[in-house]
């Protein structure tokens, strides 16, 4: 019968784990993100340059960029561009802020979800973009209507995922940390905001979608400035690339906004661990 010495024993220093599977190098992995838009972009122009698309449905993407530099020459583009970031900011503030709050209240208080949560539930069953001549009768056809419309496109995501963000944290968290001696107001901040933070970003990330898509409606109702309104005038003159570019404007907003939420998700939340595509 043989015995293990300890110069046969592994030596627990030396000894190594498995070798994780090593990830791409994260500038790798970025290059590989853009690989697919590049190459459909330069399947665009290569259509539209043989003639594959008519330049008065579809116009080459270089037509389109260099409409968007004069625009931005002659400071036409920064003009609308401000109007529509504007709106966008200031129906986000008001939509998402009311969303956060009745979202907390209900989440939080048996009260406040008896009397908040139905009314809600039952308002998201409608379409916000089918309110359209409702609001024009409520708040005319002016600013107001483009910031409502953003409001209300931004409010249900926010609420949504914040109610259940709070739902869904564990109770057994809460009664541990007030077995610790936390107060009311230290396991709100300790326990309730990490916990119910995933969802609050998530709620973020779909409201700006929604808010970008009705600022684009909004835009087109008896609007002086804004992209959407300088789609509709380059409708009315058959402008397909002014189209095509605000489009594209539209796009990249909604793009730039959602990585820039997206870099203060991760920062914000660094204690996560989640599963990651390989």
């Amino acid at each position: 019968m043989s015995r293990t010495t300890l110069a046969d024993a592994p030596d627990p220093v030396t000894a190594t784990a498995p070798a994780r599977p090593r990830r791409p190098a994260r500038p790798a992995r970025r290059w590989r993100r853009l690989a697919s838009p590049v190459l459909l972009v330069l399947c665009w122009e290569l259509a539209a340059r043989t003639g594959l698309l008519a330049p008065e449905k579809l116009p080459a993407p270089s037509d389109v960029l260099a409409t968007g530099w004069r625009l931005a020459r002659d400071g036409t583009l920064a003009v609308h561009l401000v109007d529509s970031l504007t709106r966008a900011g200031v129906g986000l503030l008001v939509g998402g802020g009311l969303a956060l709050f009745l979202g907390t209240v209900a989440g939080l208080l048996r009260l406040g979800d008896d009397l908040v949560d139905p009314p809600v539930q039952m308002a998201r069953m409608l379409p916000h973009l089918g309110l359209v001549p409702l609001l024009i009768i409520w708040v005319g056809i002016g600013e107001s209507l483009k910031i409502s419309l953003v409001a209300l496109g931004a409010f249900f995501p926010i609420y949504f995922n914040t109610y259940a963000g709070i739902r869904d944290i564990d109770e057994r968290l809460v009664e541990a940390a007030r077995t610790c001696g936390l107060g009311q107001a230290a396991r709100l901040r300790h326990v309730v905001l990490p916990g119910a933070l995933p969802a609050l970003f998530l709620g973020l990330r779909l409201a700006i979608g929604a808010a970008w898509l009705s600022l684009v409606v909004g835009e087109q109702v008896n609007a002086q400035t804004g992209i959407g309104f300088l789609m509709m005038e380059a409708r009315e003159f058959s402008q397909t690339d002014v189209v095509v570019l605000g489009l594209l404007i539209y796009a990249l907003l909604g793009l730039a906004s959602d990585l820039a939420l997206r870099v203060v998700e991760r920062r914000t939340l660094t204690w996560r661990r989640g599963l990651r595509a390989t």
